[in-house]
């Protein structure tokens, strides 16, 4: 029987390739759908499992998460530096590290914060050391450049626009351990390098610390050499306290202070044109060492990631921090929202796949009965050489079997290989490395698209096995 199922697949290949192919196609579909909102959901909560909580100012919880751990470019309202400060001194915080951007380089966000943050969040350095001074970078593992490179940081993107920050360059002095999330395509630089090349927080270190902090701010260089520097003293990191938004900033001429400071002097995308209009340049020490104690002085910023000391403590402080103009957020509850809106999607997809599917099937049924019809004489002849009507239902059965199963399997085949490749374009894109495999939810499919082609195989194979040899032989 076996060899008769053989033969009779071989002679008519061209349809019983074109079933497979419907078949492989429409369980493609389905398969790649479910396998990709799996990576992403995966993918994302590990790219945000070593951040507990997140402080920023009131404004979009998404947004927030997005941009400060997902490094997704966004202009964000400023926090008050005063924030970090008292974050900083919380003996509920383990750590609290500021984040600074809205600079990039060969396409690569750069990012200002603190060792803090790296040594939390990071196994370490595959080669060379942490930054120590204020001209020093460190890359993620993803950041297609050496150590000792140069890199001269863009305000923007190149896409936006965005221009060259003039006398300013950071040296790669180390490259950190793959982490499997955004920051391994990002440029790690100290939060007071962004500041300062960004014109702000040049009496950062000075105020909280006493003589001795200022003999390193002047010796090592953090008061710069910019053009008519008189205009800078006094009101250059006035901080507008009534709406916690943004730090002032001073203009880059002789005259007087502005009396409007931009609203997001560290976004990337759209608020990038509006500061390269305004032009607040600034300058870095490329030799002075890096300062991490904050004070009074501290320019606002457009995230702290804090690191709790215990769950308690966690839950403690994103209530504290979700009144006035500060907003505490767990990046677990705002993915969690946006998973919803996923598995909506998921849902939409799903029932077209499953439409697919169905006109698939159907269309199958009605070949295949025509199929059986066009057959009825060679299986009026089996029947009068003695085969008997199971016989015939199982050669009708397994034929049509077979072809679908072969479809179901190439099916899952081309699904992960959809599901793969768009898994490694959105890795290349965003850093977020999205974990594509199969469980026992998709064993379970196989075997219910399994035995939905058993029940459709029986259709063709009944209508067989209920035919007399005599109608058959007549017709």
């Amino acid at each position: 029987m076996i060899r008769f199922i053989l033969a009779d697949l071989r002679r008519l290949w061209l349809g019983g390739a074109v079933v497979i192919l419907l078949v492989a196609l429409a369980t493609a579909l389905g398969v790649a759908v479910t396998l990709q909102e799996r990576s992403l959901r995966l993918g994302s909560a590990r790219a945000a499992d070593k951040f507990d909580l997140v402080v920023g100012a009131a404004g979009s919880e998404t947004q927030l998460i997005l941009s400060s751990i997902f490094l997704q470019p966004a202009p964000l309202p400023l926090v008050d530096g005063s924030v970090l400060t008292k974050l900083a001194a919380d003996p509920r915080v383990s750590w609290a590290a500021p984040v600074g951007f809205g600079d990039s380089f060969s396409g690569y966000p750069i990012i200002g914060t603190t060792t803090s943050l790296i040594k939390g969040t990071t196994t370490g350095f595959s080669e060379g050391k942490m930054f120590a001074l204020e001209g020093e970078a460190v890359l993620g593992a993803a950041v297609d450049l050496s150590v000792g490179a140069e890199i001269k940081p863009m305000h923007g993107t190149a896409e936006t626009g965005g221009h060259t920050h003039a006398g300013a360059a950071y040296k790669v002095v180390g490259k950190l351990q793959p982490t499997g999330t955004p920051w391994d395509r990002a440029i790690l630089v100290p939060i007071q390098a962004v500041w300062h090349v960004h014109n702000l927080g040049h009496e950062h270190g000075q105020d909280e610390h006493g003589h001795e902090a200022g003999e390193h701010h002047d010796g090592d260089g953090h008061s710069h050499d910019h053009e008519n520097e008189e205009g800078h003293e006094g009101d250059a990191h006035a901080e507008g306290e009534a709406n916690h938004q943004e730090p002032a900033a001073q203009s880059a001429s002789h005259a007087a202070p502005e009396q409007h400071a931009p609203k997001y002097p560290f976004a990337l995308g759209a608020a990038s044109s509006k500061h390269v209009e305004e032009e607040h340049h600034g300058s870095i020490d490329p030799d002075a060492p890096i300062i991490e104690t904050f004070g009074s002085s501290t320019p606002g910023l457009p995230a702290i990631l804090v690191k709790p000391k215990t769950i308690a403590d966690a839950y403690r402080l994103r209530q504290e921090y979700r009144s006035g103009s500060t907003l505490g957020v767990f990046p677990g509850e705002v993915l969690t929202s946006l998973y919803a809106a996923l598995g909506d999607a998921k849902m939409v997809l799903s029932a077209v796949a499953a439409g697919s599917q169905g006109l698939v099937a159907a269309a199958l049924v009605l070949v295949t009965v025509i199929h059986v019809g066009q057959r009825r004489r060679q299986i009026g002849a089996l029947r009068a050489f003695g085969a008997p009507r199971t016989s015939v239902f199982l050669i009708v059965w397994l034929e049509l079997f077979l072809l679908v199963a072969l479809g179901v399997g190439i099916g899952f085949l081309l699904g992960f290989a959809a599901a793969h490749v768009g898994s490694q374009m959105f890795t290349a894109k965003s850093g977020v490395i999205l974990p594509v495999g199969f469980t026992r939810e998709d064993l379970r499919l196989a075997l219910i698209l399994l035995g939905f082609a058993g029940g459709l195989a029986a259709v063709p194979a009944l209508l067989a096995y209920r035919q007399s040899p005599a109608q058959a032989l007549r017709a």
